[in-house]
């Protein structure tokens, strides 16, 4: 049997772990050793003490259904042992309180238990309280009286005496100020970390850190946040803090949907969304996998989890951390699917906090000004004048919070909304939309499409290469796409209107004005030629590489059909000695690798807009020339 001065020294590094350190991880694992031996002593209190420090600092720190009941078991158990009315019992009804109110999205509960805390003349009891009720309270409906909670934490710190308390009542006032979108923010940021300096809080420390991280992309310092944001989980691992991979994930999000790559987050948000470690109120990734499916093109997808979230009712969404962050993936998937209904549900929900900043959780990443979604969701029922109004004021509110790529996407969105209202030819829509292109260019960002307009007819399509994608522009809509072969040779012949292109010229990768003007006695491949197909079969390999690794089986082996053409155009030109053979009449083999090449492009814009995809199909035409002819 443990002797009392073991678990007495238990509790003691339970406890200095836990409001001292912050070393959530550590806390945990005394605090266990601690439950079993008060139980095996025979120590109510004791055992009281283990049960109350297992809960942790945050809420809903134990996630999986098996720690969640036994951490509830534990302290309804001790609870039932000691004296109700002791200054020990009200701690513990204050945290299991909490943790229910914060399951079920309500807090009325925990406000009672808090009067009644402040009543109490227990000052732990209080802290503890004023804690627990502000993170039941992190909706934006509650942002005043948050702050009252937070400065009052503050204040009972000096009555306690636990440096915890201090740094979790200016934590939970820092994040919110940036909540608030509050100028000044970052001087409290300053604040805390000069605390930290002198003695190290993991769990306070990490928050600090992700905060960091929403700032630098807010910066448009994409490559530096990702590695930031790196770091930032491993310190959130080494603090034990349960969010750790779902903040991460966040903070990916974010970055990938500004640089215009939301797509290739589909693999990991969709082990993500079934992640025990995420809140039972937390529905923004499944929100972002929404998004990300209606970016690839995937709207059987998007349209399913878009309907999860809706439910029966919009407004039924639990109003948590991430609610804000949910409704901005809702709007903007709800603009690429042109799901007017939600739009206007999203828009009703959203309109009393047009002046907040999207942030999600504690400051993990931010997306915003509220009013950018209004805009869309406005852009989505069609008032364009709504529409205009919200994304003008959310180029204010970005250039206010410092948020470089929400205020270029904001900019680009304004344009968008003002050519559909008076035309793509408005001087204004097109300066907006002229200076979002080189902000976008300046931050590495790839700018979004707009839909719901019919495509003019008499507007010629635009396509640039960003990467491994390609931006496809026509009548003001802007499309964003995979790089394919299919999309090199649109690429060519739309830059080339009303000229006609021999497929293997195309296939080649060799066709330039000069040489469509050249005799047609000349040899099959020159020189020159030659060493085009060879560097071009280089590439494709690269290509075949890349896209493997990648598992996109089906691309490698589109891309593999092109390389295999080539090495039997290059094997077929060339005769003994390595001398060119004179041309034999291969023009079949690529009018039918080009022509599949370029459907299958234009299926995947199609895909993401049909009515592009619409348009293009009946302007490119393919065979031995080929040649887009824009009515």
């Amino acid at each position: 049997m443990p002797s009392s001065s073991h678990l007495r020294l238990a509790l003691v590094l339970g406890e200095r772990a836990l409001y001292v350190n912050g070393d959530l991880q550590t806390a945990r694992r005394w605090f266990d050793t601690a439950y079993r031996q008060a139980e095996q002593c025979g120590d109510p209190p004791a055992l009281a003490r283990a049960a109350l420090g297992l809960g942790g600092v945050w809420v809903h720190e134990h996630r999986t259904s098996a720690e969640e009941e036994t951490v509830r078991a534990r302290q309804r158990h001790a609870l039932s042992l000691i004296d109700p009315c002791s200054p020990l019992a009200l701690r513990l009804r204050v945290r299991m309180r909490g943790e229910e109110d914060y399951r079920a999205g309500e807090h009325a509960a925990m406000l009672r238990l808090l009067a009644q805390a402040r009543g109490s003349g227990d000052a732990m009891a209080l802290a503890e309280a004023l804690s627990l009720a502000h993170h039941c309270l992190l909706g934006p409906e509650h942002a005043s009286l948050r702050m009252e909670l937070a400065r009052e934490l503050i204040g009972q710190a000096a009555v306690t005496g636990r440096r915890g308390d201090l740094l979790m009542g200016l934590l939970w006032r820092t994040v919110d100020l940036y909540l608030a979108a509050d100028p000044h923010a970052e001087r409290a940021v300053e604040e805390l970390r000069a605390l930290l300096d002198d003695h190290a809080h993991l769990a306070v420390g990490y928050v600090l850190d992700a905060i960091e991280v929403m700032l630098t992309i807010r910066a448009g310092r994409f490559d530096e946040a990702e590695k930031h944001a790196g770091e930032c989980f491993e310190r959130g691992v080494t603090a034990g803090d349960m969010d750790a991979t779902g903040w991460y994930g966040g903070q990916l999000g974010a970055i990938r949907w500004y640089q215009g790559r939301a797509s290739e987050l589909l693999p990991l948000l969709a082990d993500l969304v079934s992640s025990p470690t995420l809140s039972p109120i937390d529905n923004s990734y499944l929100a972002a996998l929404a998004l990300c499916a209606a970016t690839a093109g995937e709207r059987r997808l998007a349209t399913g989890h878009l309907a999860r979230l809706r439910g029966r009712d919009l407004a039924d969404l639990p109003r948590s951390s991430t609610w804000l962050t949910s409704m901005y993936c809702i709007v903007e998937t709800a603009h690429l699917l042109q799901d007017a209904d939600t739009a206007a549900a999203a828009y009703t929900l959203l309109t009393p906090y047009a002046e907040l900043p999207v942030i999600a959780s504690l400051g993990v990443a931010c997306f915003g000004s509220v009013h950018h979604s209004l805009g869309m969701a406005a852009l989505t029922t069609g008032d364009l004048d709504r529409a205009v109004e919200h994304l003008r004021a959310a180029v204010s509110a970005n250039l206010a919070l410092g948020h470089w790529p929400a205020a270029t996407l904001s900019r680009c969105r304004l344009g968008q909304a003002m050519a559909l209202r008076s035309g793509p030819q408005h001087k204004a829509a097109r300066v907006e939309q002229a200076t979002a292109a080189q902000e976008a260019k300046d931050l590495g960002m790839v700018l979004p499409a707009v839909v719901g307009r019919a495509v003019s007819a008499r507007e010629a399509c635009r396509i640039r290469r960003h990467g491994r994608h390609w931006q496809v522009e026509l009548g003001g809509r802007l499309v964003l796409v995979d790089h394919s072969v299919g999309m090199a040779h649109l690429a060519t012949l739309i830059a080339n209107p009303g000229r006609e292109i021999l497929a293997a010229d195309l296939a080649a990768g060799t066709w330039t004005r000069e040489a469509d003007n050249a005799s047609p006695a000349q040899p099959v491949l020159d020189d020159l030629a030659r060493d085009t197909y060879r560097q071009r079969l280089a590439q494709l390999q690269d290509e075949i590489d890349e896209l493997e690794s990648m598992h996109d089986l089906e691309r490698a082996a589109a891309v593999r059909l092109e390389r295999e053409w080539l090495v039997s155009e290059l094997s077929a030109a060339t005769g003994i000695g390595g001398r060119p053979r004179p041309f034999t009449g291969s023009e079949e083999r690529a009018r039918i690798a080009v022509g599949k090449a370029i459907r299958r492009a234009l299926s995947r814009i199609a895909a993401v807009d049909a009515a592009i995809g619409e348009e293009l199909r009946a302007t490119v035409q393919t065979g031995l020339r080929c040649c887009y002819r824009p009515k």
